[in-house]
């Protein structure tokens, strides 16, 4: 972290700014059950439709308002976000519009198991230190050059993000980059005086940025992607694969991590490709790793298991043994439980002793993610069930008509500066129910809505409380708001851009969407 004064400021700023807030999450946490009554009163008992009178029941209203109540607690954060998630529990199965047995099973859905266990796989690599000597291997081989840290930085970041939470993989590598930082300002020869500066802003936005792009690349990189899968697999019955999901989404992060890299060093913050001592850090501290002990190795053993059998989940429950397909109900939850599991199972042969993972390690499990999981699917699920996807379909009739790729853009611009000012989680448990309602009433197939929907809420650069990526290397000291501002609005832009053509002629196809 920068010691010279930063970290105060922004916590003095940062105090300030939640004094300042709280009378308004008052007003708001009053208004919330205020404006949801207000939404059931003012919905009609009955609307129009090509088939005739559609009566809206008692129960879609109550699921309506409750969506709103939910959206607007998520949205300013009046409480903390995974309390909000308990709602459903409280006001469906109060007010008859459903039982707390339907309401409360969504919140054991077996996709959150999934999460569950990467997380728990996480975890483990965060404790063994895997994660440190996989980012150090890549960056000791990118070279001196700035430009080429700066990518060394952003490969291992995006690497890890693929399997690692974005958050956990931003604090991993932030002090790994400030040694840098400070070894360059010591030795750099550089002509430019501002050189040492841009280098600083291009590897802090490098490390936020390609966390939250990474993060794309696999179901279990970042929460919405996970969100959109068990929607998908519980209001229109398709189930994505892991190989289904990285065919899909490693493409877009192929193409937009280096476009990314382009614009910080080439075109915003222009460094040059002259060789500087910050490689001497990463090479330092990469032969100062010790050997790699059992827990490393057998951890890594782990993840691999986990990894390969996510991709070759289809063959591997083919496989026949006497007759009988005896792995016929793996799934990528089972996958993922099974390696959590053996983690405990297996011995750390480690001084503490004790296995490779200890019930203790747990608190490090972000519960709360797990918890909005649930909230937000047992919404979802009461907006199918109670007929309110349908009525919002109804009322977006009159977009009906419109290209595809102008509803992507609609959507990916939508979702992508609300973003901005919201967790994305909670956007994408909010968005994705009522997109996925309204397309019927567009004449589009649902995932033309809901998944650009999904990866655009992972794609917010702008502001630092967009993503706790940008608010980690905020709070470094070295990038500014205006810098950050500055290249995240190129950033959203292009990647409402990318989103509109791949999704369109990769994605959809991979899902057996015709292109429109």
């Amino acid at each position: 972290m920068s010691t010279d004064g930063s970290g105060d400021l922004l916590s003095n700023e940062v105090t300030l700014q939640v004094a300042a807030r709280v009378p308004l999450q008052r007003i708001v946490l009053i208004s919330g059950p205020i404006v949801a009554l207000a939404v059931y009163i003012v919905l009609p008992n009955t609307y129009g439709s090509d088939d005739g009178i559609v009566v809206f029941t008692h129960a879609g209203r109550v699921t309506a308002a409750l969506a709103t109540w939910m959206a607007l607690w998520w949205l300013t954060e009046a409480i903390d976000i995974p309390a909000t998630a308990l709602l459903p529990l409280v006001v469906l199965p109060l007010f008859g519009a459903g039982t707390i047995r339907d309401v409360a099973a969504p919140y054991a859905h077996d996709l959150i198991f999934l999460f569950m266990g990467g997380f728990i796989l996480s975890i483990a690599m965060q404790r063994w230190r895997l994660h440190r000597r996989i980012a150090l291997v890549t960056l000791s081989i990118v070279g001196t050059e700035p430009p080429r840290i700066v990518a060394g930085f952003m490969i291992a970041t995006a690497g890890l993000s693929l399997w690692l939470s974005n958050t956990a993989t931003a604090i991993m590598m932030l002090p790994i980059a400030i040694s840098v930082i400070g070894m360059i300002a010591e030795k750099s020869e550089s002509a430019q005086p501002d050189e040492p500066d841009h280098l600083a802003i291009c590897l802090m936005l490098g490390i936020a940025y390609a966390a939250s792009i990474g993060g794309v690349g696999t179901i279990i990189g970042s929460p919405p992607n996970l969100f959109l899968v068990s929607y998908i697999r519980d209001t229109l019955n398709h189930d994505i694969t892991f190989l289904q999901w990285m065919a899909m989404g490693l493409p877009l992060v192929i193409v937009f991590l280096p476009i990314t890299w382009w614009l910080l060093t080439r075109h915003l913050f222009p460094i040059s490709s002259h060789s500087v001592g910050g490689g001497d850090v990463i090479r330092e501290a990469y032969t100062a790793l010790p050997a790699p002990c059992w827990a490393e190795r057998a951890t890594l053993a782990v993840f691999g298991f986990a990894a390969i059998a996510w991709m070759g989940r289809s063959w591997l429950t083919g496989v026949e043994v006497g007759g009988v397909r005896v792995l016929s109900g793996l799934t990528d939850a089972g996958i993922s439980l099974t390696a959590a599991l053996s983690l405990f199972l297996i011995p750390a042969r480690s001084n503490t002793g004790g296995a490779l993972m200890q019930w203790g390690d747990m608190k490090g499990m972000p519960w709360g993610i797990l918890l909005l999981f649930g909230g937000g699917m047992s919404l979802a699920v009461a907006i199918q069930r109670n007929g309110v996807g349908e009525f919002l379909g109804h009322q977006a009739a009159a977009w009906q008509g419109l290209p595809s790729w102008a509803l992507i853009i609609l959507v990916t611009t939508l979702i992508i500066f609300l973003t901005e000012l919201t967790s994305n989680t909670a956007t994408a448990a909010t968005f994705i129910p009522i997109i996925g309602g309204v397309a019927p009433g567009l004449g589009v197939h649902p995932y033309l809505l809901i998944v650009p929907a999904a990866l655009a809420a992972s794609w917010a650069f702008m502001l630092p409380v967009a993503t706790p990526p940008n608010a980690i290397v905020f709070g470094s000291g070295y990038v500014s708001v205006t810098a950050m501002r500055r290249a995240g609005l190129w950033l959203n832009l292009i990647g409402i851009c990318i989103l509109t053509v791949l999704v369109q002629f990769i994605v959809l196809p991979i899902l057996g969407v015709p292109i429109s």
